[in-house]
């Protein structure tokens, strides 16, 4: 029985790039079916809806999606398209390693981090937003559960006992925020207790940002509430060589999102400039998530081999290749 994926390809250059990564996908016999959505403008601009009702459906009902960018119209009272599908989808728990590849222009070397993410409290939850009718206040307010809190610390320490990481280190900023950065530390403290076979630290997220720049071998993987680790995972990105390098994925009780973390580059959309390395990632992910590492293995060697060697990559990664010759060159080895 091959396993039926959501794609939802997206704006700019998300269809090129996810077209890139079903190819390999391919390549590497993973016998996957897809099912194509739309999302984002250019469902906007075909049914007047960012989410229509159909791309929500296919979602729920294959269980997994891989997603290029969406493009979110600014200043236009839209939600993000992104907030919308984690609430939608109750998507608790956002996950975004970084590896260092060999060849990319990154400034350090043996970078292999996670940062996972509460995705649906604290600042990004929406509650309480509001403006003063003069202009001159603003509110919104953060709202942590211990529900949330405890869902998310567990889901990092049963992600490092998994994949035999060692250490994982709570972010927070309890000193000042003592109610609700607060309440998320005393939850961390007690799951630690649960795990003696992993080694527990706690950071001010201040300090971690240092210490990433710094020393950033001391980090494996990282767990902490929304908006800071919107922060984390981005600062991560940079070590290793931007976004174009980073993929992310959206986890839930039973539905998972895989997706590029980048933007959808308007000014070099279909002109075969991108670089799908962050799209390519995203679905080796989503074969970890499905249970099939030989194949996550087999894709991550032949992408690391194609960067090493500088062979026919784009020129983010300091080759003069597009997104077709990249694509080819990480097939040519699989």
């Amino acid at each position: 029985m091959s396993k039926t994926i959501t794609v939802i390809p997206g704006d700019g250059i998300g269809p090129d790039i996810v077209e890139s990564a079903t190819a390999i996908l391919d390549k590497a016999g993973c016998d996957f079916e897809y099912e194509y959505v739309e999302a984002g403008l250019t469902a906007l601009e075909k049914t007047g809806e960012l989410l229509p009702q159909n791309t929500l459906d296919a979602i729920a009902r294959n269980g997994v999606t891989l997603k290029g960018p969406l493009t979110t119209p600014v200043g236009e009272g839209f939600t993000s398209i992104n907030v919308s599908l984690r609430k939608h989808f109750g998507l608790y728990a956002n996950m975004r390693p970084v590896l260092s590849f060999k060849g990319t222009q990154a400034r350090y070397e043996n970078i292999d981090i996670i940062t996972i993410r509460e995705n649906t409290e604290g600042m990004y939850s929406g509650l309480g937003q509001k403006v003063s009718e003069d202009g001159n206040e603003a509110e919104a307010m953060s709202k942590i559960t211990r529900e949330g809190a405890e869902r998310i610390v567990r889901f990092a320490y049963e992600t490092a006992r998994r994949e035999g990481r060692k250490k994982v280190t709570a972010v927070h900023k309890a000193n000042i925020l003592k109610s609700t950065s607060g309440l998320f530390l005393k939850v961390a403290r007690e799951i630690a207790e649960e795990y003696p076979d992993i080694e527990s630290a706690e950071m001010i997220v201040d300090a971690a940002c240092m210490r990433l720049v710094m020393n950033p071998e001391e980090f494996d993987v990282i767990v902490t509430t929304n908006l800071f680790g919107d922060i984390l995972s981005d600062l991560c990105a940079g070590l290793v060589g931007g976004l174009g390098m980073a993929p992310g994925a959206n986890i839930g009780k039973d539905c998972a999102i895989f997706e590029a973390v980048h933007g959808s580059a308007p000014d070099i959309a279909g002109k075969n400039l991108a670089n799908p390395s962050s799209v390519i990632l995203a679905s080796i992910q989503m074969l970890e998530y499905l249970g099939m590492a030989d194949k996550a293995e087999k894709i991550t060697k032949a992408l690391a081999d194609v960067i090493e060697s500088g062979d026919r990559t784009t020129r983010d990664l300091g080759g003069s290749h597009g997104t077709t010759d990249f694509t080819q060159a990480v097939i040519d080895r699989l």
